[in-house]
């Protein structure tokens, strides 16, 4: 509205001035009822500026033509409204889609609810992050999709029976570092997605009852262990990694066929326990056993029966003093022995006429001497695997005494790692 009384108070004055000029330019060349004299008589006329008289052909005088003019933008000028300087922020709510002169009024929709997150957690993308909080107990309001679940570094004390009971999606469950002692027998039961629990470092006295099935990591080293019963893995076919050291167990503590629902564990880890010898009945799906740090003896014919696909074998500060005859041939597939730190006398036999066997760690032993035959076959054209890596130093054996033909089936000589020995 405004800009229509604009523009027509403007065209009005430009058309008054333009007759008014014409007129006094040419006075004579228009008739006494000319169209635009008639126009301007009445336009005045009706604005009361000066009577027009019918029998005289003038116009208003020129101060009064300006006197008219100015009127009539004034009167434009009144309606106008304030005048409001634009800022940068207005120019950006011009811009914005939706942003025009219509706003509606009323009241505002209700704001959705957010996800849950237990007070002082952190929660992003599913992943709950409670650790190093001080936390008795398992917090409450966890996000039913919650995946992963941290709850390490804490002083949890127990888990209880609903503590996970709405978590059906969860992946990962954190529980290291806490003073857990208890774990409910139907705790778990919900889980039923589950694939990786980590309870080291808290203060179990036996694996927890009815672990999912569907768990493929357990990590449950550092607690006060000392049995592993028949049915402690039972239908835990899904496993691949198992983490059983720095608990209290014995060899006689191990029951027979505790491993035997394992059928795709390839990792396996009791390290730095109590146990004399190999557990028996151990997965043949293993490819690699650490039995590193315990108070093995010595290793048998029949210990390593069956682990036909093991690659990796870690004896390593044990106390073993012998290797029978024929053991190395119980693991075909072996590529790494470290037997280092033991009470070895002689280098093991077998290693000549293993195919894949390509490192060796036999240092900080009682080795006195080594033979030309110990490591490598007679024929070099035999298809035995090059070694990379052969560690015979902090044994009793003098170095320089040792035939360089030894070592000719190894890859490069700086493979080899000889040494002084040192009294302990």
């Amino acid at each position: 509205m405004l800009m229509f009384l604009f523009v027509a108070s403007t065209l009005l004055v430009m058309a008054v001035t333009k007759v008014y000029s014409f007129s006094e330019a040419a006075p004579q060349s228009h008739p006494p009822h000319s169209t635009g004299f008639l126009g301007v008589k009445l336009i005045f006329a009706h604005l009361n500026l000066q009577r027009l008289p019918s029998t005289e052909n003038r116009l208003p005088a020129s101060g009064t033509m300006r006197s008219a003019c100015l009127s009539l933008l004034l009167v434009t000028a009144c309606w106008a409204l304030p005048f409001r300087q634009s800022g940068f922020l207005d120019f950006m709510m011009e811009d914005e889609a939706g942003s025009g002169d219509e706003v509606t009024t009323g009241p505002f929709p209700p704001m959705p609810d957010g996800p849950k997150c237990p007070f002082r957690c952190q929660c992003h993308l599913r992943v709950v992050q409670c650790s190093d909080l001080g936390l008795k107990t398992v917090p409450e309001d966890i996000p039913d999709d919650t995946t992963l679940l941290d709850l390490q570094n804490n002083k949890i004390t127990e888990i209880k029976e609903n503590d996970f009971k709405n978590l059906k999606g969860l992946h990962a469950l954190i529980l290291v570092n806490n003073k857990i002692t208890t774990i409910h027998a139907k705790a778990l039961n919900p889980l039923s997605k589950l694939q990786r629990l980590y309870l080291s470092k808290n203060m179990l006295k036996d694996v927890p009852a009815n672990m999912p099935k569907s768990l493929q990591e357990l990590r449950i080293h550092e607690n006060e262990i000392a049995k592993i019963k028949k049915a402690s893995f039972q239908g835990m076919a899904n496993v691949i990694v198992m983490e059983l050291g720095s608990n209290p167990l014995k060899s006689a503590g191990v029951e027979a066929g505790a491993f035997a629902d394992l059928k795709r564990v390839s990792y396996i880890r009791i390290a730095d326990t109590g146990i004399t010898e190999i557990p028996k009945g151990l997965p043949g799906s293993l490819s690699e056993l650490h039995l590193d740090g315990n108070k093995i003896t010595k290793v048998t014919g029949g210990s390593l029966q069956g682990l036909k696909n093991l690659a990796k074998l870690g004896l390593s500060y044990n106390e073993i003093s012998s290797v029978e005859n024929g053991t190395l041939a119980n693991v075909p597939h072996l590529r790494e022995l470290h037997l280092d730190n033991n009470a070895l006398t002689t280098v093991p036999s077998g290693l000549s006429e293993h195919k894949y066997i390509q490192v060796v760690y036999l240092h900080a032993n009682k080795i006195s001497s080594v033979g030309t035959g110990d490591f490598c076959p007679p024929n070099l054209n035999s298809k035995k695997a090059m070694y990379s890596g052969i560690s015979l130093f902090s044994n009793p054996v003098p170095y320089w005494e040792i035939q360089p033909v030894t070592f000719r089936c190894v890859f490069d000589r700086s493979a080899i790692q000889l040494g002084n020995y040192r009294k302990k």
